[in-house]
């Protein structure tokens, strides 16, 4: 069978692709094709760009091939800016009176953990508990338990969060999502 390398048309016979027209060039068994000159071209006699060509220099046109390297003579250019500038004397510095340089006087005030049920920022799942969103898989922002908390449920026999990644997971077991044991505190 002949699998075609272009298009993957499978034959089992031929010089070309049934599909697509690609010649198969292992099974052509054909010879170079004989060239004739067209008698009407005209003939360009070259011998692999290595015949000298007849091109006389024009009066009328400038040289435009220049000296490079080390026999240019040096030279200033007196209209060239240069990179230094001179002597400035002595400048008064002064400070920005209006600048600030410090942080804003803290007012105490801080920005209350969402607490309850939490819209996922990506997905926009609501979900009532866990850090990790039911819906995509990304964190949420929750505030994790505190002791006392995690306390009372662990007396309950409910979920508690892995200290690893803080998915609810059951204590004494392996957490489903990172595979840390979450252990039972008493």
């Amino acid at each position: 069978m002949i699998i075609c390398p272009v298009c993957d048309h499978v034959q089992s016979e031929g010089e070309e692709c049934e599909g697509c027209g690609k010649r198969f060039p292992g099974l052509v068994n054909t010879q170079d094709p004989v060239v004739v000159p067209l008698p009407e071209l005209e003939l360009t006699h070259h011998a692999g760009g290595r015949v000298p060509v007849d091109a006389p220099v024009l009066p009328e046109l400038d040289l435009t091939r220049l000296r490079s390297g080390p026999d240019l003579p040096p030279m200033s250019v007196p209209d060239l800016e240069l990179t230094r500038s001179g002597d400035t004397g002595q400048v008064p510095v002064e400070q920005m009176t209006d600048l600030d340089t410090g942080r804003a006087q803290d007012d105490g005030v801080r920005t209350a953990a969402p607490v309850g049920a939490v819209t996922c920022r990506y997905c926009r799942h609501v979900q009532a508990e866990g850090l990790l969103c039911d819906g995509c898989g990304m964190r949420l922002p929750r505030v994790r338990m505190t002791a006392q908390v995690t306390a009372k449920r662990k007396d309950e026999g409910e979920r508690v969060p892995c200290p690893s990644c803080h998915v609810p997971a059951w204590p004494g077991r392996a957490c489903v999502a990172c595979g840390t044991k979450v252990e039972v505190e008493a």
